[in-house]
């Protein structure tokens, strides 16, 4: 790849990999912090990296940053589970987006990485595996598993309001 090509990544695909990070994270700066670091990969990697594939290496590097900082929170939580949790308010929520956000945000990593790139950024089946690395079906399979639960998270916070 040449630096016009990298240069041109960069443009093409900045925004797109920020929400993707975004909406997976909830955090500006870390979504942020993502992308400067997948790029940064990238062009540690410039060499060798094929150009036809640099947009599944993209999001695929940001794939694995939320996955590695999914297991380093979760050690956290473990060592943390001896302390007591911090208050949780549970009032009721009148902002419909507030609750598909919250649902969203159970779900569990690769569901919510799917679900985001095939709902929110609208990518194809075949897209989403070839990003995730995981099959087809794979992903149809998390994809309705999602739904579903977000389905009936909805529902039982409709029965709360």
């Amino acid at each position: 790849m040449t630096v016009q090509q990298y240069n041109q990544c960069v443009k093409e695909f900045a925004d797109r990999l920020y929400r993707f990070a975004l909406k997976n994270v909830s955090d500006s700066d870390l979504a942020q912090d993502f992308v400067q670091d997948a790029f940064e990969r990238l062009w540690m990697r410039v060499d060798t990296v094929d150009y036809q594939r640099v947009k599944s290496y993209l999001f695929r590097t940001i794939v694995n940053f939320q996955i590695d900082r999914a297991r380093r929170q979760k050690l956290q939580q473990q060592h943390l589970s001896g302390l007591p949790d911090p208050v949780q308010t549970q009032g009721v929520h009148h902002d419909v987006q507030k609750c598909i956000d919250e649902g969203v945000a159970k779900l569990s990593e690769i569901q919510r990485m799917v679900l985001t790139l095939r709902d929110y950024e609208g990518y194809s089946y075949q897209e989403i595996a070839e990003l995730t690395d995981i099959s087809v079906d794979q992903v149809k399979v998390y994809i309705f598993r999602a739904r579903r639960f977000l389905k009936q998270y909805i529902g039982k916070m409709e029965v709360l309001i």
